[in-house]
This record gives structure tokens, C-alpha cells and sequence, in this order.
């Protein structure tokens, strides 16, 4: 069997910056034990799959049925995959249709192009408000010393949000060295998938930046995402209703680094706006 495979930066207009994820487009349904083989060796954070419907091609279709896994499991969403897999068929497969869909895990996923730019129509996470004292040696493996503001956690994500104090800085943010080991010790409830930390944007700087974000995913084999969309589900519906603002734009401080824009619409939903490269394609022999 031979799959095209390909290799796509997002949330970048550079290569070597962004979320890297492997995009694979499959002609028939595989195995699950085979689909997560396949992401074990590509070792990235997701590598996605991409399946026809309604017997069309990839160029010609507008629906199409897409998973995403972690080397270590199968994940129900993932924003950079979603917007690698499209810059593959857009850009790559020169789909002719204005809108593709993808049907997922987490409902019907809407990608279109806007200019240099990829525009994903994702479901808003808001996080709910968590008693810090119960997590407390998470917490502390997570940021050290560092106040803590807010601690929220969002149940359809499964993502834990950590707000750093204003009195912090971004430089402190990027020093951060979470102990994967530790992590993994103190949350084995299978609650948490994800850890955020995230901090608000100094209104003092010209960034424009209004939040900063870095994202630790250990429980399924990603000690850290260079850039999430995922997580930016529930950023947003935080940060929205803390800086009275449906449009944002975030920087996610990994060492990869990477920019998200995102805008609430009015039906509830979050645009997520991107930009990918693609840098490497070829086969997947089996």
C-alpha cells in the first residue's frame, strides 16, 4: 500500500516555524491499530487523515472525512492539523470548492480561503472556574513559584487552563520547564489531557498581542504543542469575556512559536485564521 504523505507547518507563513503535522490522504478506510502506527512513526504532535465521501476525488470533493492521533492516542480535536489538512487540498490539490467540510469527532469542521490566510470554523470551549487547592501539586509542578490568577478547565476538551498573574512577564512564560515526569505523577484521573498556561498580553508593548499562551499535552505523548488551535477554543472563550473583545490575536510562546488569529461570531461559534506551508511531500510505503 502507498499513501501520499505530506509535512505542513502551521500557524506560520515560514517553514520551520508553526505546528508541524503529517497529512495523510487515504483512498479507503485503514485499521485504527494501523492509523495510530502510522502517527507513532511520523512522532509529531497529530499526524491527520484525510478520507474521501461520496466516491470524489480530493480535488473535486467538498466533504470529507478527517482523525487526527497523537503518537499515543487518537484525539477528538486539533486545530493545527485541521488547517495543515486544508492547505493540502487547497494549495496542494487545487480543490475547486470555496468551502471544505470535514466531518470529525467534534461535528462538521468548515475550512475557507481568505487571501494568504486560512479561515477554520471550530466550536467555542468556554472553561469553567476550578478550585486551585485540589490541583495544588499540579499546579506547582506546572508554574513553579509563579501567581496564579485564574485555574479554569474545559470538560469537552479535557484541557486545564492556567492564568498567570499580570505581575508576571513573558519572558517568565517562556522559561517555564514543566517537569513532563511530574505532570504525569500528579494528574492520573484521566481528566486532563492538556495543560495551558497562558498570561495577558502587556498593553505597554507594540505586539499587539492580546494573550500569550504555551501548551503541555504529556498524556498523549506531546510534552509540548508548538501551536494549538485546539486550545485556543478555550482561550478564546476566556479571554473574550475578560477583555470585552470577539477579535483577538494570540502568540503562542513555544520555541517553534506561532500566531492565532480569532474572531466570536455571532452564532457562538470561532473563526480560527491561520496561515501553513507545506515542506515536504512523498509516499508512505506499508
Amino acid at each position: 500500500m502507498e499513501i501520499p504523505i505530506f509535512s505542513v507547518d502551521a500557524f506560520t507563513n515560514v517553514p520551520f516555524k508553526g505546528n508541524p503535522a503529517a497529512i495523510c490522504l487515504i483512498e479507503n478506510e485503514l485499521r485504527d491499530d494501523l492509523y495510530q502506527s502510522i502517527a507513532a512513526e511520523m512522532n509529531l504532535s497529530e499526524t491527520a487523515f484525510i478520507t474521501r465521501r461520496n466516491s470524489t476525488d480530493f480535488s473535486s470533493g467538498a466533504r470529507f472525512g478527517l482523525r487526527w492521533f497523537s503518537p499515543k492516542s487518537e484525539v477528538p480535536l486539533c486545530g493545527h492539523a485541521t488547517l495543515a489538512s486544508a492547505a493540502v487540498l487547497f494549495y496542494l490539490k487545487k480543490n475547486v470548492n470555496p468551502v471544505i467540510v470535514f466531518e470529525t469527532m467534534s461535528g462538521e469542521l468548515y475550512v475557507r480561503q481568505h487571501e494568504e490566510s486560512l479561515i477554520m470554523d471550530f466550536p467555542l470551549n468556554k472553561p469553567q472556574a476550578q478550585d486551585q487547592h485540589k490541583i495544588k501539586e499540579l499546579l506547582k509542578a506546572a508554574v513553579g513559584d509563579l501567581p496564579i490568577q485564574d485555574v479554569c478547565y474545559s470538560p469537552t476538551t479535557k484541557k486545564l487552563m492556567v492564568r498567570l498573574a499580570d505581575t508576571c512577564d513573558r519572558s517568565q512564560l517562556v522559561s517555564l520547564r514543566p517537569d513532563t515526569e511530574t505532570l504525569l505523577r500528579n494528574e492520573t484521573t484521566g481528566k486532563i489531557k492538556s495543560l495551558i498556561i497562558t498570561l495577558k498580553g502587556a498593553e505597554s508593548t507594540q505586539s499587539g498581542y492580546d494573550f500569550y499562551s504555551r501548551v503541555f499535552a504529556p498524556w498523549v505523548g506531546v510534552p509540548e504543542d508548538p501551536v494549538t488551535g485546539s486550545a485556543h477554543t478555550v482561550l478564546a472563550g476566556y479571554w473574550s469575556e475578560k477583555l470585552k473583545k470577539k477579535k483577538m490575536l494570540a502568540y503562542q510562546c513555544s520555541r517553534r512559536g506561532g500566531e492565532v488569529k480569532m474572531e466570536i461570531r455571532n452564532d457562538g461559534r470561532l473563526n480560527i485564521i491561520g496561515q501553513a506551508q507545506i515542506i515536504l511531500q512523498g509516499t508512505l510505503k506499508i
